[in-house]
């Protein structure tokens, strides 16, 4: 019987131990030059960064300039928010003729650069909840 009962208490406790812990990450935008459109929102892990469907994504109504996503159940982890300001709701950063982006975008981290960002620039750790603001 205590042999049973160890048993038991080892298997809860190795099941409480695997289980995988998940937090909350809250994106804001504050910096919409209108409200025009939607902020679409993709978390990203490195494999998927710039090539691959997102781990989640999140289409936000913009208000005063501001939006907001939250992303639930996120595993601890590495990860990359990109947010783009779909002014004609087609779901898709547009280009100009010359390739320039005609929307505006940001990254987590808010890299400052001339090209794409790289996923060092972007990289977030997720081990906690947290908030971030992203910059367009």
């Amino acid at each position: 019987m205590k042999t049973l009962f160890t048993s038991i208490i080892v298997l809860f406790l190795s099941i409480a131990m695997n289980a995988q812990e998940t937090f909350t990450l809250k994106v804001t935008v504050n910096n919409a030059k209108d409200d025009q459109g939607k902020m679409v929102y993709s978390l990203s892990t490195q494999n998927q960064f710039m090539k691959a469907a997102p781990l989640k994504s999140a289409s936000i109504e913009i208000k005063d300039g501001v939006a907001v996503a939250t992303f639930e159940n996120v595993p601890v982890g590495d990860y990359a928010v990109m947010v783009l300001h779909d002014k004609n709701g087609n779901n898709q950063m547009d280009f100009s003729e010359q390739g320039m982006p005609t929307e505006a975008y940001g990254m987590s981290n808010n890299p400052m650069s001339y090209g794409p960002p790289t996923w060092d620039d972007a990289k977030i750790t997720v081990d906690s909840d947290k908030e971030i603001t992203v910059r367009l």
